[in-house]
Order: C-alpha cells, then sequence, then structure tokens
C-alpha cells in the first residue's frame, strides 16, 4: 500500500511503542518521516527520507521549533500524528502527591496540545492537513485519575479542533487505545521501584482492562497502528472530530 505517498508525516513519541511502529508503517506506505521524541532512541530511525528531531514536547517552543525544521526540510506537513503520553504512576487518586498529578497532565496533555497548535499554522496555509491524536479508554478507568483527565482533554482538543477546521481542509481525529501488549520499554516512565501496594494497584489496571473488553483481552500494537493510520490517510476523508476506541468492545 502506498497511501502516504508524497505525503510528509510528522510522528511524535517516536523511539518506542506504539509510535516507533507508526512511524516505520508511515515509511513503508510511501511518507517522507518527521520522527521525533525526547530519546537519542529515535535517531534509530535515520536514513533517506527520515528526519530525526530530540525535544521536550512538554515545551511550546519545542514544539514549534519541530514543525518549522519538517517544513523547511520538506516543505510541507501533512500529516500529525500527537502520541506522546502514558501513565506514570498508578494509583488511587487520594495516594498521588500534588507534583506528580501535574507531571501526568503536563506529559499526557500538553504535548498534544503544544504540537497542534505548533503544526495547525502549516496546515491552514496548505490548506490541508490530518491531525491523528493518541488518547486513551483510560478516561473510563481505575487508578489513573490524572493521566484520564488528561486524555479526556486530549479528546476535547480533538472535537473542538476539528470544527473550527473542518472547512478550512484539515481533518483532526483521535484513537483511544485499550490494552495493548508491547515489549518491555528501554526507557521506562517512572524508574522507582514499585511497593507492594503499587504493584496491587496495577493489578486491578489489568483486571478491569481485560474485564472492561468484550474481547476479554489486550490489543497488539499492530491493531493499534492500523487505526491511527487509517484515520490520518485519504480513506478516512470523510471522518473528522471523531475518538475512535480500539479496546477490543472498551468505549472508555
Amino acid at each position: 500500500m502506498n497511501r502516504f505517498q508524497g505525503k510528509v508525516a510528522l510522528v511524535t513519541g517516536a523511539a518506542q511503542g506504539i509510535g516507533l511502529a507508526v512511524a516505520r508503517q508511515l515509511k513503508a506506505e510511501g511518507a517522507v518521516l518527521v520522527a521525533v521524541d525526547r530519546s537519542d532512541l529515535v535517531h534509530e530511525l535515520a536514513g533517506p527520507g527520515v528526519l530525526t528531531l530530540t525535544a521536550n514536547l512538554e515545551e511550546h517552543e519545542a514544539c514549534s521549533r519541530v514543525m518549522a525544521a519538517a517544513v523547511e526540510a520538506f516543505g510541507k506537513l501533512d500529516v500529525l500524528v500527537n502520541n506522546v503520553g502514558g501513565t506514570i504512576w498508578a494509583k488511587p487518586f487520594e495516594h498521588y502527591e500534588k507534583d506528580q498529578i501535574e507531571a501526568e497532565v503536563r506529559r499526557s496533555l500538553f504535548p498534544t496540545l503544544w504540537c497542534c497548535h505548533a503544526a495547525l499554522p502549516y496546515m491552514l496555509e496548505q490548506g490541508c492537513g490530518a491531525i491523528v491524536n493518541v488518547s486513551s479508554i483510560a478516561t473510563r478507568g481505575v487508578n489513573r485519575v490524572p493521566y484520564g483527565a488528561a486524555k479526556g482533554g486530549v479528546n476535547a482538543l480533538t472535537s473542538c479542533l476539528a470544527f473550527e477546521t473542518a472547512e478550512r481542509g484539515v481533518r483532526v481525529n483521535a484513537t483511544a487505545p485499550g490494552g495493548t501488549e508491547a515489549p518491555p520499554r528501554r526507557i521506562p516512565r517512572n524508574s522507582e521501584q514499585q511497593s507492594q501496594d503499587e504493584e496491587g494497584w496495577y493489578q486491578q489496571i489489568v483486571d478491569q482492562t481485560l474485564s472492561s473488553s468484550l474481547m476479554k483481552r489486550y490489543g497488539s500494537i499492530d491493531e493499534q497502528v492500523g487505526a491511527i493510520l487509517f484515520l490520518a490517510s485519504d480513506d478516512a476523508s470523510y471522518i473528522t472530530g471523531v475518538t475512535l476506541p480500539v479496546g477490543g468492545g472498551d468505549l472508555g
């Protein structure tokens, strides 16, 4: 398939997990790729037709810099996949500290918010573009209230921005992944040693995820990638403002 032939696609959080798989598949389907991550691991994707950048996308200035670098290198920006985010801690809300709550929101809302804001002028000037935000079905789940609140913000951003941009050629959608089997992270989100309580709280998330899924299983990375690339492609040209749950029937 060559759904992205001649298109410039930027993927954030591209060093590992879903973001890495999205970046590889976009390249396989013909895209010119801009891969961004805070980790130097992202440079393993470097090659012909690929620009790799490191940036802390929790900062607006960094988001502006990478969008400008993409357009400077390749002349346009057709697709943006906002994949940065992820639970840092997993525990009942009363056990979160103030700084932890703020860190969860910074990690899982602001990179998407800032990247949309930074990419939009280029897409609006072109009169076309597709944005896919990676949210989560954890907006309805246990032991991740700050993360769920951040991803709820991503859902609202998606629908509101779609209203503003639909008549100007820019589509904005999101996927909401459910539990997903993935290799161990090469750089963990949280390197702290888990206590026995924390291990139990995380197991509650696993149990709730499986029970909420009609299919009673975790999904694969490829199943998440398929939904993201569909919404980014012209196959979804009449779809905007949608958050698509990809959780085996769990609607989040």
